[in-house]
């Protein structure tokens, strides 16, 4: 029988530093978080694709249907912005 190896604490300061930089990290760089919502979202929005075309569709054609009536949806809202508050662009 192999005795057991312990594990090295992970101090509660090390954590916190390392909490820190994550929350750093997100605020200086938004697109991977605005990618990961995306793909989140579009768990959602591939099945009722799916479902809507009477399975006519193969799931990685929904998932795309899904995913470029995400971006045309984001397009839109952001090119509204653009043009009636022009001065914060």
């Amino acid at each position: 029988m192999k005795p057991v190896q312990s594990r090295r604490a992970i101090a509660p300061s090390q954590v916190l530093e390392e909490i820190t930089e994550i929350w750093c990290q997100w605020r200086r760089q938004k697109l991977p978080l605005y990618l990961f919502l995306a793909m989140c979202f579009n768990l959602v929005v591939a099945p009722l694709v799916y479902a809507a075309t009477g399975e006519q569709l193969s799931r990685s054609q929904s998932w795309g249907l899904g995913l470029l009536g995400l971006v045309t949806l984001g397009l839109s809202i952001y090119l509204f912005f653009v043009m009636f508050v022009p001065e914060k662009f």
